[in-house]
C-alpha cells in the first residue's frame, strides 16, 4: 500500500486576490519557510525575507529552500527577497522567525518600515541575558504595533509534507487572531486561538528543555515508562514555573503546552532531541550543535530557565539537571535520579494544597 498523503485528498482554500493578506515572513529557516509556504498556498501574497542573496535566487529559481527542505517543492507564487524595506513595508502581518538571539536586532531594523502591520513571532525561545520572551521583545522594540505569538505542535517537514497538523494564535487582539487564522488556517492545518501570550509563549520555549532530556534518554535506551515519565514531570515543571510568571495553567492542556510537548519529545526532526541525542551518545556540545548546522533553542532555555528558577524559588530538578550535566561535567545518571527524588509530592501540579514536598 502506498504512503497516504492527505494533500492529495483535500482543494487548498484559496482567497480572493482582491482581498489576499499581505503575509512576510521573515527568515528562512524551516518552520518560517513552511509558514510560508502556507500562507502562499492559501492565496496570501506572501514574501519570504532572506538575508543571502544567493539562497534566495536559488528559491525563486527552483521553490526549494535547498538548505533547510530539499524534498519538497515550494508554492510558485512564494517570492523570496533580500530587501528588509521591500519585505517589510506596506504588508498586513509580518511572521518573525528569527532565532531568539538575533530577533531584537531584526525588529530594530524593520522599525523604521512599520505602520500598522501585525507582528507575530514564530520563534520558541527566550532572550539571553534579559530573560525576556519574544512578545516582550515586540512591545520594547515596536510599542505601538498589535502582535501575538504562534506555537504549537509543528515539525515543519511534517506540513510540507501535508500532514494535518494544528497550532494556537496567541494575542490581545481579536483582530490580530482572526486575521493570522485566515492567512494560515487550512483544511490541514487548524489555527486555535488564544488570549494567554505568556502561556503559549512559554509552552513553545520551555518544551525545548525536555527535548534535549528526551534525546539524551534515547540515546540511553531507555524504555517507554520512562519516557512517559520524563513527559507528564516536565508538563508539571512547565506549569510551575509559568503559574510563577503569571500564565494560566490551563494553557499547558492544549496544543502550544502537551502538544508540543509530545512532539518535540518523541520525534528525531526535532533540533533539540537531536542535540541531546547527541551530548547523550558522548558528544561535546560544540560538537553536537556544528553538526546540527541549525539553532537548538533550548540549550540556551536551559540557561536562561536555570538562572531565573533560582531567583523565583521554582522547583525545577529536571532543569536544574540537565544544566548540570551540560555545563558543570555531572554524570547523566543525574537526570534520572532527578526524576525519583521528593516522591511525597503530588502527581498532578495543583490538586493537593501543600505540595511542596
Amino acid at each position: 500500500m502506498s504512503e497516504l498523503n492527505f494533500s492529495d485528498l483535500v482543494q487548498p482554500v484559496v482567497l480572493d486576490k482582491k482581498t489576499a493578506l499581505r503575509v512576510t515572513v521573515l527568515g528562512g529557516g524551516s518552520f518560517g519557510t513552511a509558514m510560508a509556504n502556507t500562507a502562499a498556498r492559501n492565496g496570501c501574497d506572501t514574501m519570504i525575507w532572506i538575508r543571502d542573496e544567493n539562497i534566495a535566487t536559488e528559491m525563486n529559481n527552483t521553490h526549494i529552500n535547498q538548505r533547510y527542505l530539499p524534498d519538497y517543492t515550494l508554492e510558485a507564487s512564494l517570492k523570496a527577497e533580500t530587501n528588509l524595506e521591500k519585505a517589510v513595508r506596506d504588508r498586513d502581518i509580518i511572521l518573525v522567525a528569527i532565532p531568539s538571539h538575533s530577533f531584537r536586532n531584526v525588529l530594530q531594523q524593520i522599525k523604521p518600515f512599520i505602520s500598522s502591520q501585525a507582528v507575530i513571532s514564530l520563534t520558541k525561545g527566550i532572550e539571553a541575558k534579559t530573560f525576556s520572551f519574544m512578545s516582550d521583545i515586540i512591545r520594547s522594540e515596536l510599542p505601538e504595533v498589535p502582535y501575538g505569538v504562534l506555537s504549537g505542535p509543528n515539525l515543519a517537514k511534517e506540513i510540507m509534507a501535508g500532514m494535518p497538523a494544528g497550532t494556537v494564535i496567541a494575542s490581545d487582539s481579536e483582530l490580530v487572531r482572526y486575521a493570522v487564522q485566515q492567512a494560515l488556517h487550512s483544511a490541514l492545518f487548524r489555527v486555535f486561538g488564544s488570549d494567554d501570550v505568556h502561556g503559549v509563549e512559554l509552552g513553545g520555549a520551555l518544551k525545548n528543555i525536555y527535548a534535549v532530556a528526551m534525546g539524551m534518554a534515547a540515546a540511553y535506551k531507555v524504555g517507554e515508562n520512562t519516557k512517559s515519565m520524563i513527559l507528564t514531570r516536565a508538563l508539571a515543571e512547565m506549569s510551575r514555573f509559568a503559574v510563577k510568571l503569571g500564565a494560566n495553567p490551563l494553557t499547558f492542556l492544549g496544543l502550544s503546552g502537551v502538544g508540543d510537548l509530545f512532539a518535540t519529545c518523541n520525534s528525531p526532526l526535532s533540533r533539540n532531541y537531536q542535540v541531546g541525542f547527541a551530548l547523550g551518545s558522548g558528544k561535546t556540545l560544540e560538537q553536537a550543535t556544528q553538526e546540527l548546522g541549525q539553532t537548538a533553542e533550548g540549550i540556551n532555555t536551559i540557561v536562561q530557565v536555570h538562572a531565573r528558577t533560582q531567583e523565583l524559588d521554582v522547583y525545577m530538578p529536571i532543569t536544574t539537571a540537565l544544566y548540570e550535566v551540560i555545563y558543570e561535567n555531572a554524570p547523566p545518571l543525574n537526570i534520572a535520579v532527578s526524576l525519583m527524588k521528593n516522591g511525597h509530592r503530588s502527581d498532578v501540579e495543583f490538586v493537593l494544597p501543600h505540595n511542596k514536598v
